[in-house]
């Protein structure tokens, strides 16, 4: 029995692996293949998921009775007295925030240039004055 379960995956990677197993939840796929055939899909999934991640868990001779493999994962595996543990990194990866305008202030910004008149409405008064002019 072996359970995957991918995140941010290729579509095609999904339908690819539906061949052999069932898609029982968007990104989580099990089944009952045999060691040969789940390395295989394993080294597939590795090869098409380079940004997304990889989570095998598949039954195996062990004290746990399972064992696991990942695939760009924070969490790293630890073996630990014969014990496969999963390792949580203490700080979590920052990512650098980018100074700057996100692109869709960007985008829309770029849609009316700060030189170009005023829009019509934006001069209008809203309370009941008399025009000046």
């Amino acid at each position: 029995m072996m359970t995957l379960v991918l995140s941010a995956c290729p579509a095609g990677l999904r339908g690819d692996l539906t061949k052999w197993l069932l898609e029982i939840s968007p990104g989580v796929f099990v089944g009952q293949v045999s060691a040969r055939v789940r390395d295989l899909l394993w080294e597939r999934t590795v090869a098409l998921c380079k940004d997304g991640r990889a989570l095998l868990i598949f039954s195996a001779a062990t004290e746990q009775g399972f064992a696991y493999r990942t695939h760009n994962h924070e969490w790293e595996p630890v073996d630990c007295d014969g014990v496969l543990l999963l390792r949580r990194p203490l700080q979590p990866k920052r990512q650098v925030r980018r100074t700057g305008w996100s692109t869709a202030r960007a985008q829309q910004r770029s849609r009316r240039p700060r030189w170009a008149a005023p829009r019509p409405d934006a001069t209008k008064s809203y309370q009941n004055e008399p025009d000046p002019g």
